[in-house]
């Protein structure tokens, strides 16, 4: 972008983790953006999430929902949990918002946006999970920089997380899993729960979803880390 003055310093762009691939929308999609936003909405504003959720509860957020296949599972078999599913592709929260509506499922709210503008509006110590589960994996490695999984997020999901929190983590991707385990091993107070370098058993809240099923069919192998503040 070109500065308004010959003496302007440029304005930097920010690298995005995700490109906006929105693909076909369904009408009962388009009418849920339009009808049941607002209502599931996770404001961005610095509030109480107990102003938000009507409840103290523990409270769980999800980068990169999908269409809501694990965070929906999690909401059914966690009533006494609060969850923030933050997906930005239109089609994918129409869907979600359908289906929290059709269950009644009063503890799941969306943030539809950069999960970096939803970080910097959490309270310190907000969160008690953070799932992220099959991120984009930008194979290409003049791409690698807009991945998810770097230092920044740490730093702003360090604040949010609780002490006793945990950051539960899910790739298919064999180079994106050595990235992350060295990514833990060497940021200050993060620890990988399974040791430096290892692999976590099967996350057990992790349902599988079509995106496993894919990278099964592929052959590839899914890695998971449980990985603490400490």
């Amino acid at each position: 972008m070109k500065p308004d003055r010959p003496d302007a310093p440029p304005v930097l762009r920010s690298v995005r983790s995700f490109v906006r691939r929105e693909g076909r929308m369904t009408v009962s999609q388009r009418r849920a953006l339009h009808d049941l936003a607002e209502r599931y909405h996770w404001p961005l504003a610095p509030v109480a999430p107990s102003s938000v959720t009507g409840r103290t509860a523990p409270l769980w957020l999800e980068i990169g929902s999908g269409d809501g296949e694990n965070v929906l599972a999690l909401a059914r078999a966690h009533p006494g949990r609060d969850f923030i599913a933050c997906e930005v592709h239109g089609p994918g929260v129409g869907h979600l918002l359908n289906r929290v509506e059709a269950e009644g499922l009063a503890n799941v709210r969306v943030a539809q946006c950069d999960v970096f503008e939803l970080l910097k509006h959490l309270p310190a110590g907000a969160l008690t999970g953070v799932n992220v589960f099959f991120p984009d994996p930008w194979p290409k490695k003049r791409h690698h920089k807009r991945r998810l999984l770097q230092g920044a997020l740490l730093d702003e999901l360090a604040r949010v997380l609780a002490r006793e929190g945990r950051l539960f983590v899910a790739t298919d991707w064999a180079d994106y899993a050595v990235e992350v385990a060295e990514l833990i091993d060497t940021a200050p107070g993060w620890m990988n729960l399974a040791g430096p370098r290892r692999h976590a058993p099967r996350l057990k809240h992790r349902i599988l979803t079509k995106f496993e099923r894919k990278a099964l069919r592929e052959g590839r192998a899914v890695a998971d880390f449980v990985i603490a503040r400490c």
